[in-house]
Order: C-alpha cells, then structure tokens, then sequence
C-alpha cells in the first residue's frame, strides 16, 4: 500500500467523520432562528436518511479542491461539502420511493419510505433539499456574498431540471424506451456526474480561484462523474447486495441500458484506466498538491462497493 493511498484513505476516513459530525449538528431538534419548529418523526426520518455513513465522497471532493488554494479556510469547504450530501441524500431517498426505483435497501439499512412511510420519505427529501441551501446561505457559512450566489447557482443547476432531477426522469424514461448511447451518456452526465462535477468545481469556487482553475476542476469533476458511473454499472454486474449495501442487477430486471452492458466488462475496464489517465492530465498543473485528487480517481475507478 503506497504512502499517498494510506494519506488518502485518512483524509477520506477524517472527512467523513467532520461531515457526519457537521451534519448530526445541523439535524438536531435546535431550532433555527426563523423556524418555528422542527416535528420529531420529520427529523428523524431525515436523521435516517443522512446518518447512516457512507463514505462522504462529495463533500470530500469539495473540500479536497478547495485544499489545492492557499489560505482557504476548510470549516467553509466542509460547510459547502456539507450542503451538497444533503442534496446527495435528499435525492437517494426520493429515488428509493416505490414511484422511482422502489428499493428496500440503502447502505445496508431499511430505505426511508420502508422504516418510517413515503409521506414522511418525501417530506425528508423535501426538507433535505431545502436544508443544503440554507446551509450555503447561512451566515455561519463564512463566505463572500458573491461566493455564495455562485456555490447557489452551481448547486441549482447541478441539482436541477439540467442536472440530477432531470437525471433521474430521463432514467425512468429509459425503462420503456431505452436511448442509444449518447442518450445513455446524457442521462448518466445528469444523474450521477452533475453532482460530482459541482463538487471540484465548488472547491475552486470557495476558494476564489481564477476562471481557468474553475473550469479545469469542473473538467475533473466531469471525468471522475463519468468514472464513478462506469464503476457503478460495472459493480451492478458483478458486486452483490452484500458487498454493496443495496440490491444490484436491478438495470439488468428493469431492461435499463447501460454503457457497460451494451460494451461489456472489458471495454467497461479499459475504458476506466483511461479516464483515470485524463483526470491525472487534467490536475498537472497543480504539481504535487494535486496527489489526494488524483489518488481519488483512482479510487473512484476501482471500489468495491
């Protein structure tokens, strides 16, 4: 195991516990200057959605772009980073419901709408997804007002109709009338990769890095969206419910084209060695200080679960 992986898998594990910490205090039952109250059974079905673990990658790409700048202050990072996995979780337990990908499981726990029922799964989205831009907006978030329109507009679109929300219905679309492969490539750059993309692009947002900056870490983020996908559908032939925390083959059960199943596992294999290769090309001007990013996409490239 090389020394920059076991840095890597600390930062990882480290930020994973600030992002849990971080979010466990902005779900407390504390209520908030200008609520009026928090219902109980509302919070804990957001608690279950949120608190279960995971391994926090997208509030570690947030945090791991913004490090790349000096004299970023990370309780900022980790507030954005925060924000986005209420985005992230809001979105898995919408996704979860019966009317979408009607699942049981999510990291190894009863999904939301199975330990509570759908109203409260929907309400938890609702309020989930609300919640990521109060954080942004918040004033704790210790951040130029310029900053915080832009990491709001990002979030919005990544989040949106353009992004993962229309993600997903292109998705449940695609069980009836599946797209050829550039479909396939939209659908997925809206799902899975828009989120990933705002991630590295909002660390170079909080940092107040320079337009160039910005668009090679959105151009990053891009790549390892795409990775993560291939990875996942790879892992959805392979893995099993076990290893993965959730039930796999269900692209396969829906008729749901992918580009590993049309490709297969060898393309699919390829395929990431060479996205792997371009994330690395892409952080080269950043020299040493880009080794946590790129050790990232490799890890984003070949995990497990």
């Amino acid at each position: 195991m090389s020394e920059r992986y076991q840095e890597f898998q600390s930062l990882l594990k480290g930020n994973a516990e600030a992002v849990e910490a971080l979010l466990a205090m902005l779900l407390s039952g504390s209520v908030a200057a200008d609520e009026i109250a928090r219902p109980e059974r509302l919070l804990a079905a957001m608690r279950h959605g949120v608190l279960n673990g995971g391994k926090r990658l997208r509030p570690f790409l947030v945090i791991e772009s913004a490090a790349l700048f000096p004299g970023v202050e990370r309780t900022a990072a980790l507030r954005v980073g925060a924000a986005l996995e209420c985005i992230h979780c809001y979105s898995l337990v919408h996704d979860d419901l019966p009317a979408m990908d009607d699942d049981d499981l999510r990291r190894g726990q009863p999904t939301v709408h199975i330990a509570f029922d759908e109203a409260a799964a929907i309400l938890a989205g609702d309020s989930l997804l609300t919640l990521a831009f109060d954080i942004v907006a918040a004033p704790e978030t210790r951040l130029p007002d310029a900053t915080k329109t832009a990491l709001v507009l990002a979030l919005a679109r990544a989040a949106g109709i353009g992004g993962m929300a229309g993600g997903q219905a292109l998705d449940l679309a695609a069980e009836t009338d599946a797209p050829d492969e550039a479909g396939i490539v939209t659908l997925q750059k809206m799902k899975t990769g828009a989120l990933l993309r705002f991630a590295c692009e909002a660390g170079a947002i909080v940092a107040g890095a320079s337009a160039g900056d910005r668009l090679t870490l959105r151009r990053y983020g891009e790549t390892v969206g795409l990775a993560f996908q291939i990875a996942d559908d790879l892992l959805d032939l392979t893995a099993d419910a076990a290893t993965m925390g959730k039930a796999t083959g269900k692209d396969a059960d829906r008729g749901k084209a992918t580009l590993v199943a049309r490709r297969g596992q060898a393309w699919a294999e390829n395929r990431l060695r060479e996205l792997v290769a371009e994330a690395e090309a892409l952080l080269a001007p950043f020299d040493h200080r880009a080794g946590i990013l790129i050790e990232t996409a490799h890890f984003i490239a070949n995990r497990r679960n």
